[in-house]
């Protein structure tokens, strides 16, 4: 006699014994499996995703500035059945409590020695590239477990010795001083468009009057040459006027 079992997606049924002292497991999730009375072992693992807080205190830089780092990481069982039997020959028969426990001691190893060989300022700077860079160091090691690691993050860090409140407030001072360097060089090239179009202006105005000039004085000279020209028919014509008169 026996009973039937059933298990859902977020669950794993391991079972194990049978008839004639077999020793093969047999691993469903997501479905049933049927159990002998005193003859067969029905365990279940958990296959939910475990949320993670890793922290290191007080953790030494590679300058020596001690950091305290929290992150976030999202774990779970893989179903794969190479590593869901990996992680049922690890942790069958363990609380999910343990397993967290046992990952997380090995994600906050990873964290530690990887902090030791950073600087504040690359921690500070690129925390998604701190975080990828101890996902990719963690996961092998959880690999070898069964676990995979779905995400990291870091979630904060700080010190007690003000290193970082120090950096922050170099950050400021660059950003404020870059502000009014740009701001000093927007001025300037303010000055420059306004003299460039002034320059402009004059050379406009000055062109604009010697065309007067020229047509002024084009003006002068074609009146001088007219009055000329009247002034020589008028004396020829009275020269004319006063030969005739001598003659009659």
């Amino acid at each position: 006699m026996g009973n039937i079992h059933t298990v859902g997606p977020n669950e794993s049924l391991v079972v194990s014994g049978g008839c004639c002292g077999s020793t093969k497991k047999l691993l469903v999730v997501g479905g049933w499996s049927w159990a002998w009375w005193l003859v067969t072992d029905v365990q279940r693992l958990s296959l939910q995703v475990m949320t993670l807080s890793p922290r290191c205190e007080s953790v030494e830089t590679s300058q020596g500035v001690p950091l305290t780092v929290t992150g976030v990481a999202q774990c779970k069982v893989m179903t794969e059945k190479e590593f869901l039997t990996i992680a049922a020959e690890q942790f069958l028969g363990k609380s999910v409590d343990h397993i967290k426990s046992v990952i997380l001691q090995t994600l906050e190893g990873h964290l530690r020695a990887i902090l030791g060989t950073l600087t504040v300022e690359e921690v500070y700077r690129d925390r998604d590239q701190f975080a990828s860079l101890v996902r990719e160091v963690a996961t092998p090691d959880v690999g070898r477990m069964g676990i995979e690691i779905l995400s990291f993050t870091i979630k904060d860090v700080y010190d007690n010795v003000e290193y970082l409140a120090s950096l922050g407030k170099a950050r400021t001072a660059a950003v404020k001083r870059d502000a009014n360097v740009g701001v000093a060089q927007a001025e300037r090239d303010a000055g420059i468009r306004e003299a460039e179009c002034e320059k402009s202006a004059m050379d406009v105005k000055y062109g604009a009057n010697t065309k007067i000039e020229d047509s002024h004085r084009l003006f002068l000279l074609q009146k001088a040459q007219f009055d000329s020209e009247v002034n020589s028919k008028k004396a020829e014509a009275q020269l004319s006027y006063e030969l005739q008169a001598a003659k009659m």
